[in-house]
């Protein structure tokens, strides 16, 4: 495998957004009249917003929504979301991230930003991560949400890479299972029993060596 490009999802593996939404979506679903767990939270990883919405209505027995409504709350969600990652500082950027990123510009990796988040450009810039990659694919450029691989693939297509040559980085089930129906190789972020289907899975980036990485890579099998 030679020429390796790095495709990374944003929330929960580079930076610490996943408390933000879960705070809007519980808010959300109290003015609804119901509770939202953080158990619940685990399926909207990785999903986009209106089909994270449509979850939290199916936990909350809520059926046949007119769409107009269903945007106006998708919309009084993000709305919280953003007032919440307004405050956002590099601080919140997870252990380890910056090095990692780092060591791929030093060894002229390509990297690109893989996200369902409409809210990526904003996150980006008050974290000061958007140097870091070549391209940018997030929730205003796809129209098909993880699982599917659409993402993965026009970041694959923005950096002139094919997809064998691409590592996808994601702490989502439905981002591994879109990384591998594109044909990527996926490095799980987080906990090995959610992420069991990744080609291999980290605990995070705090210690994590590009070389050895990818030399472990080379011998494993999607």
């Amino acid at each position: 495998m030679k020429s390796l490009c790095c495709i990374f999802d944003l929330d929960g593996v580079l930076v610490d957004t996943a408390k933000y939404h879960y705070l809007a979506w519980k808010r959300l679903a109290a003015t609804l009249g119901f509770d939202f767990s953080e158990q619940h939270n685990e399926r909207l990883k990785g999903v986009s917003r209106m089909a994270s919405l449509d979850i939290l209505l199916e936990v909350g027995g809520i059926k046949g929504l007119p769409e107009e409504e269903k945007r106006d709350l998708a919309e009084k969600k993000n709305t919280w979301y953003v007032a919440y990652i307004n405050r956002m500082t590099p601080s919140e950027i997870l252990p380890g991230v910056l090095d990692f990123l780092h060591q791929l510009k030093a060894a002229h990796v390509k990297t690109a930003l893989g996200s369902a988040s409409r809210n990526a450009p904003l996150i980006l810039k008050r974290t000061g991560l958007a140097c870091f990659f070549d391209a940018i694919i997030d929730g205003n450029t796809i129209t098909r949400a993880k699982p599917d691989p659409e993402v993965f693939l026009l970041g694959a297509q923005a950096l002139d890479a094919s997809a064998g040559r691409c590592i996808v980085f994601e702490d989502a089930a439905a981002g591994v299972e879109a990384a591998l129906r594109a044909g990527m190789k996926c490095v799980g972020v987080g906990n090995p029993n959610l992420l069991h289907k990744a080609t291999m899975v980290v605990p995070g980036f705090e210690n994590l060596i590009w070389e050895e990485l990818k030399s472990s890579l080379i011998t494993l099998k999607n």
